[in-house]
Parts: structure tokens; C-alpha cells; sequence
């Protein structure tokens, strides 16, 4: 059975009498070259768990492409809950389990990027992780770019006028979201953490801009609301600044003005959203899903530029 799929890796559940696997692939059809790196993923995974007890465990890993068309691997199944747009039918939450879930995702973070970077010393590029993110994702935005979408160049001459130097370098998942997380609803708690494709040595607060660009808040305006893919919005969720300011007290770390970071977090969706959208123009994708991801950068690109106001 395969599980809800995304925009990205694709993912199997695997049903044996005593127990349940699941098996992680790439996406069919035409991708990047660096994209979706099945090895990658498996090191970062099994570099991390000792110190980070939510990784699933890696069963085993393959490359044999007589096996299957592409590299992929198998893990453990987390049991619990992934929270999408939508609760899970016959599921609700109270104001006080949303509010509970909220502090386990923080505090979750948080741990992440406590954990002692030099385990994945193979990622860690050095200083000037900052830099690089706004000069990679501005050359993604170039060359996906479509004649139906903002050139973006105003968005993104402020992130290089603007750019913070790193805070420290940690641990970053780079998709920290409410549906890459498995929850045990019964005591609101985290119990697992998901898709560590983007996983890398990075600057925490980059992480954090980047998973709020996801984050919607109940008040926010109809055209960023459409774009929900989490219960973000549910009484009792934590808004954006909630978020940044408990991160902020737990982590021990300064920011004056998270702007910045929010700006990027917004930037970078548009791109990652771009970059499908011209796959999907070209027909080298057909998934319906992505038949309005145009308008969407639209939308996260007027946001980027009200918030550089």
C-alpha cells in the first residue's frame, strides 16, 4: 500500500505477520540529478538516531537497480498519528491536545539542533551557510522560472542586502512540519520524525523560517489559508510568533527581528513550489495536484514583498 503521496520521495507500507515496514523510493518521471538521494538520506538517518531517539531505524538500503528502477530503502514503522490539512476521520482535537502539540513539535525542534553537529561532519560546508541558501535558491528561482509567475528579483535582492550572519551551526531537518511528524495523540507527545531528505549542518534559525513559510495561522487571509497542508489553524495551535518566541526561550538563542528568516522561509517555498510548477507546464509531470502551484508562488511572493515592507 502506498502511502499518501506528496511532491516528493515516495513511500510503501510493507505488511509482514510480525511487523510493519515501510520503503522509501524517488518519484517517478523526470527529476534533478543531486535530487532525492536515497544514500544520503539513509547516512544522515543513521548518523543521527543514537543521539535523537525519533529517527525511524534503517533496515537495510539498495542500489541494485534489478531490484527496482531507482536506489531506495527500508525502515521501521512509527506507529501514531500524521497530522495533514485534514484531521483523521473520527479524530478531533481539544484546544489543550492542539496547545500540548504545539509545545512537543517546539521542544522537538529545539533537541534537533542541540544535537552535536559533528556527526554529520560529511554535510558541514562551514561557515557561511546563510550566504549560500540565499545564492542557491536564487539560482533555482532563475532557472525554473515561467513567464506566469513574478521574476522575484526585488524578493530577492533584499535577502542578499539583508542577510544575518549564521548563528550556529546545527543539526537542521529542513521540512519540519506537523505532517512529517507522528504524534501519540493519547498524551499529545512527538514520537517520530519523518522525510529527512533536506536534513543537513545548517543555521537553526534558517530552519525555523523555512517550516513557518508552512505554518497558517486561523487568522490569516484567504489566498496563504488555501495553501494549508497542516491543522496549523486549529484552536489551540501556536501562531507563527508563538512559535518563534518559545523556540527563542528554549533554545537560549537572540533574534531581535525575525523578518529575515521569515522573508527566506517564504522565498524558498516559492522556489520548491516553482520548480515543480515548470515540471508540470513542460509535461514532465501530470499529477492534478499541481495544476495550481503557479498561482501559489504568486501568492508567496506578494507575501515575501508585504513582509520586506
Amino acid at each position: 500500500m502506498q502511502f499518501r503521496a506528496g511532491a516528493s520521495n515516495l513511500t510503501y507500507l510493507l505488511e509482514y505477520p510480525d511487523r510493519e515496514l515501510v520503503l522509501r523510493r524517488p518519484p517517478f518521471g523526470v527529476k534533478a540529478a543531486s535530487a532525492h538521494d536515497m544514500r544520503r538520506e539513509v547516512l544522515i538517518q543513521n548518523e543521527l538516531r543514537p543521539h535523537f531517539p525519533f529517527v525511524p531505524r534503517i533496515i537495510g538500503f539498495s542500489d541494485d537497480q534489478a531490484i527496482m528502477d531507482s536506489d531506495f530503502y527500508v525502515m521501521e514503522r512509527i506507529r501514531g498519528t500524521i497530522l495533514r490539512r485534514d484531521l483523521p476521520e473520527g479524530i478531533s482535537l481539544s484546544t489543550e491536545q492542539a496547545r500540548a502539540i504545539g509545545i512537543s513539535m517546539i521542544q522537538g525542534w529545539v533537541d534537533l539542533h542541540s544535537v552535536d553537529a559533528s556527526i554529520l561532519d560529511s554535510l558541514n560546508k562551514g561557515d557561511g551557510y546563510v550566504k549560500r541558501q540565499i545564492e542557491g535558491w536564487s539560482k533555482r528561482y532563475r532557472a525554473a522560472l515561467t513567464d506566469d509567475v513574478p521574476d522575484g528579483e526585488d524578493v530577492m535582492k533584499w535577502l542578499e542586502q539583508h542577510q544575518p550572519l549564521d548563528v550556529k551551526q546545527c543539526v537542521i531537518h529542513g521540512d519540519w512540519r506537523l505532517d512529517n511528524l507522528v504524534l501519540d495523540l493519547s498524551e499529545s507527545r512527538l514520537v517520530g520524525v519523518l522525510d529527512w531528505e533536506l536534513a543537513t549542518v545548517g543555521d537553526p534559525l534558517m530552519d525555523l523560517g523555512s517550516s513557518l513559510a508552512y505554518w497558517i495561522n486561523a487568522d490569516d487571509p484567504v489566498e496563504f489559508t488555501n495553501l494549508r497542508r497542516q491543522p496549523s489553524n486549529a484552536p489551540g495551535m501556536p501562531t507563527r510568533k508563538d512559535i518563534v518566541e518559545s523556540y527563542l526561550e528554549l533554545s537560549g538563542i537572540t533574534c531581535d527581528d525575525f523578518t529575515f528568516y521569515e522573508v527566506f522561509g517564504l522565498f524558498r517555498l516559492s522556489v520548491i513550489i516553482q520548480q515543480i510548477w515548470i515540471r508540470y507546464r513542460l509535461g514532465q509531470t501530470t499529477n492534478p495536484a499541481f495544476a495550481d502551484f503557479g498561482s501559489a508562488v504568486t501568492v508567496l511572493i506578494n507575501r515575501a514583498r508585504n513582509l520586506m515592507k
